[in-house]
């Protein structure tokens, strides 16, 4: 494995940092505090090509590939952990799930809008009482004539009110049975469809999440991804990459927390000398450190095996496991760092503690990651 930085990758990293530093930096608190989901942003990083990083150019995106996509979400996640999480449920759920299971005609209809952020997109899969329990939804579509009829709710879905269009995974045969769900583009405005509550969160505030309801909503046999009952098994791959997302968005966080209580480490004085001298902080950098070198380590053998085709379920995982329980621990210790401070909005390793959680949790738990390792494992 080579994992030397690319001259490619190098200048998306300069551009996604220039511009989370411009344009994101001064309001990340303003967008918290209101929760507002900051849609015109979305739109500039489309026309830089960040919101279509692995669509290729003939459908309007950048056609990269996983490590440049990795320094997009870190960049911006350094900075605000909900515009990265945003980013990467963009690009990697729905455009990706598209992309990867869409036929030409869909393709060509959906992923120059979704490249270029023209319109944001949502992902479906999650319900209330099925969150890990998939083969168990309740959101089903039934088959009359050449239509699908679909009614349930799903949950917790990134841009569930304001997206444009959305993927949407429901169960076409019995709860459990095999191969028992199908995919399907929905867009926003169709009859039946409509947002339901947006989620008040302890973090990623700026990043919307919300219900999304489906009251006998017809769509036509065209807005089918791919053949009925690969539902589940299109989700587990698009989950794959999902995984890497999550563990550059940890990352991200990871690294703005470590290089803050750095920072302040070394401009924080007691007992007439920088606290960064005394072990029991310099220790606590260390670990941080480390941790962080070895997530990344993880991730980018993740990125690397996907850009080569190769099987990626396992270190996939293992990123976003590792990577998503560092972050946690990176943020909580910068908060000790920073002791009173670091308790306070006025500084922002509290902001990068509260949206840290987020990482174990989404698309897929720690423990569910532990679950998919160690069944790979066992493989062996």
């Amino acid at each position: 494995m080579n994992f030397e930085v690319s001259e490619i990758t190098q200048q998306v990293a300069q551009m996604a940092r220039d511009f989370a530093r411009q344009h994101i930096k001064p309001h990340v608190m303003e967008w918290d505090e209101s929760q507002e989901f900051p849609v015109h942003v979305f739109k500039e990083l489309g026309k830089l090509g960040m919101m279509g990083v692995f669509v290729p150019e003939e459908y309007g995106g950048a056609g990269l590939g996983y490590f440049e996509y990795k320094t997009v979400i870190e960049e911006v996640s350094k900075v605000c952990g909900s515009i990265g999480l945003s980013v990467a449920a963009h690009n990697s759920l729905c455009t990706g799930h598209v992309l990867a299971f869409g036929n030409e005609e869909q393709k060509k209809k959906y992923l120059p809008k979704l490249a270029t952020a023209e319109w944001i997109g949502a992902w479906g899969l999650t319900e209330a009482n099925t969150g890990s329990d998939a083969g168990n939804m309740r959101c089903t579509a039934t088959k009359e004539g050449n239509e699908w009829v679909i009614n349930g709710t799903k949950n917790w879905i990134t841009h569930g009110r304001s997206g444009d269009v959305a993927v949407v995974i429901c169960r076409t045969g019995e709860p459990r049975a095999k191969n028992n769900s199908t995919s399907f583009i929905i867009e926003m405005g169709t009859k039946g469809f409509s947002a339901g509550k947006k989620e008040n969160k302890l973090g990623m505030r700026a990043s919307e999440t919300a219900e999304m309801i489906f009251e006998n909503c017809r769509i036509p046999d065209t807005q089918r991804l791919g053949e009925v009952g690969d539902g589940f098994k299109q989700a587990m791959k698009v989950l794959d990459g999902g995984r890497i997302s999550i563990a550059s968005l940890s990352l991200g966080i990871a690294k703005g927390a470590y290089e803050a209580a750095l920072q302040y480490s070394q401009e924080r004085y007691q007992f007439d000398k920088p606290i960064s001298s005394f072990q029991g902080i310099s220790f606590k950098l260390a670990d941080m450190a480390t941790e962080i070198q070895a997530a990344e380590l993880l991730t980018m053998q993740a990125c690397d095996l996907k850009n080569r085709k190769k099987e990626a379920t396992k270190v996939a995982a293992m990123a976003k496991y590792y990577a998503s329980e560092v972050a946690v621990k990176t943020a909580n210790d910068a908060v000790q760092i920073f002791g009173g401070y670091g308790y306070t909005k006025d500084f922002p390793v509290e902001k990068f503690y509260r949206d840290s959680k987020l990482c174990t949790i989404g698309e897929g738990t720690s423990e569910i990651q532990k679950l998919v390792i160690s069944r790979e494992v066992l493989k062996m």
